[in-house]
């Protein structure tokens, strides 16, 4: 019977409803080159990767300057640090979900691909940061999501194997990067699927069974 030790969360479109505010701030930035990306593009492709990985996929589909990616680098993040300020608020289910996993004893991180100033602004506006063990972002691994190696670093950080793990994800680039780890993936739409109900069950359902799970 396995038992499940810890959980980990992606932060974006998981924990913090960001992936609109993402979205927005780089497009502010790409405006400026007449490159922004489409919302379908969003959803369907750029969703989830780090910045530095969607300014690469411009740059080789669309000409955009390499030479002009650490500017908008810092725009974007610019950006997004203002909008974080605007419209970043606790959330009283997932406050009471992080509580009542530290509580009973889980480890808890998040592994987002998110840089390191993002993250720890978001978590702090939204009143988690204090029931983490720690957090990883894009600038901890050399490759982002969907490769696990951030999932990997978690888990080993968290002093614990893949099946002890439940990983706490919303986009196509996370679910295979927590899916590649080894980790039981509970996939969610939004943060408003991310409730204390649905992942206890999960996790019920985790140790109840022999093989890993995914949920979708």
């Amino acid at each position: 019977m396995t038992q499940i030790r810890g959980v980990i969360f992606d932060m974006d479109g998981v924990l913090i409803d960001a992936r609109e505010w993402h979205y927005q701030a780089l497009n502010k930035i790409l405006d400026e080159y007449g490159l922004p990306i489409s919302r379908e593009a969003h959803l369907t492709e750029f969703d989830g990767l780090p910045t530095r990985d969607k300014l690469n996929l411009l740059t080789a589909r669309h000409g955009l300057p390499a030479s002009s990616h650490d500017r908008i680098n810092q725009m974007k993040q610019h950006y997004t640090v203002e909008l974080i300020e605007q419209l970043c608020r606790p959330v009283e289910e997932h406050l009471l979900l992080l509580s009542q996993l530290k509580k009973q004893g889980y480890g808890l991180a998040v592994a987002s691909n998110s840089i390191r100033n993002s993250i720890q602004s978001m978590l702090s506006k939204a009143g988690l940061l204090s029931f983490l063990d720690f957090f990883l972002s894009n600038e901890d691994v050399s490759q982002g999501k969907p490769s696990p190696e951030i999932y990997l670093k978690a888990i080993h950080r968290l002093e614990l194997t893949p099946e002890e793990c439940v990983v706490v994800e919303d986009n196509p680039h996370g679910i295979a990067a927590a899916r590649a780890a080894g980790a039981h993936v509970l996939t969610v739409k939004d943060p408003s699927e991310v409730t204390r109900s649905r992942l206890l069950n999960f996790i019920s359902k985790c140790e109840n069974n022999d093989h890993r799970l995914i949920d979708k």
